[in-house]
């Protein structure tokens, strides 16, 4: 199939870009790398009006440091991360997860901002940055606002954008060097999207103690508490912990799921 009819308008700047979005309603959509978009305009899944070129933003692709986080601008592609490009805050966590996205045409194209927009459950950006405690900078017509990446998608291909708002940036925290960090996800084969994931963060200097279980049927699951990997560390209680989270899943899922989670606690045990 071919995409239905549309207009593409490139705007030189964001504020001009803000006022499209806000005069323009929901027929009015931005377009990062494409990747996911592009595919859901051919098969006519998404039919705007209107396509908002965001590739001439340069603002957009900025990246600010600070001694607390980087700000990676929400048009950073996954290469960039993979690469090395952009600065890590995260000892090697981004990096890794970039490494896994698809395949490399599609990370040279899609962006950091795209994937979480986009929200699909299976995503690793729409794990990772709940994992990481990251904050989503949005802009509007109402002004900018900040929005935590646990809160930022609310289920499956939802998110806490407003009309006319647009995601800008994303701020990433500083991880201490005693840092350690665990990623596994189940996908039938390289390039797919998972169908389990779960990922794990430990960072002593701040008492952060963070599991992430995502490709769910809606938003990742984020539990944070104290003593939680000393928990999780018995088989049988992290069965009945994986049972107390309700998360709705088929027997098989659910098994893929704790077998994702136990080898990311094991990968976090022995990354010490």
């Amino acid at each position: 199939m071919k995409a239905a009819a549309y207009t593409l308008e490139r705007p030189t700047a964001l504020a001009a870009l803000n006022a499209r979005l806000a005069d323009g309603g929901w027929g009015v959509k931005p377009i990062a790398g494409g990747q996911s978009l592009g595919a859901m305009l051919n098969l006519r899944l998404a039919q705007p009006e209107t396509l908002l070129d965001l590739d001439t933003l340069d603002e957009l692709r900025a990246v600010h440091e600070t001694p607390e986080a980087v700000r990676f601008g929400a048009m950073v592609t996954h290469a960039q991360i993979e690469d090395g490009k952009v600065p890590d805050p995260t000892r090697g966590l981004m990096p890794c997860v970039a490494r896994g996205i698809a395949y490399r045409a599609v990370r040279n194209r899609g962006t950091l901002g795209g994937s979480l927009c986009h929200a699909d459950p299976a995503a690793d950006w729409v794990s990772t940055m709940p994992l990481l405690g990251a904050t989503c900078l949005l802009a509007g017509p109402d002004g900018a606002r900040e929005v935590p990446a646990a809160d930022f998608v609310v289920s499956a291909f939802e998110t806490a954008l407003g009309e006319g708002e647009l995601l800008t940036a994303v701020q990433v925290p500083r991880r201490s060097n005693a840092t350690r960090w665990a990623y596994r996800k189940f996908c039938r084969k390289t390039g797919e999207f998972a169908n389990a994931l779960a990922a794990c963060l430990l960072d002593p200097a701040d008492g952060t103690e963070r599991v992430v279980l995502g490709a769910l049927d809606g938003a990742p699951r984020v539990v944070e508490e104290s003593g939680l990997f000393a928990r999780l560390a018995s088989g049988a209680e992290r069965a009945r912990w994986l049972e107390e989270q309700a998360l709705g899943l088929d027997d098989a899922r659910q098994s893929m799921l704790a077998e994702m989670l136990r080898l990311a606690l094991r990968d976090l045990e022995t990354a010490r």
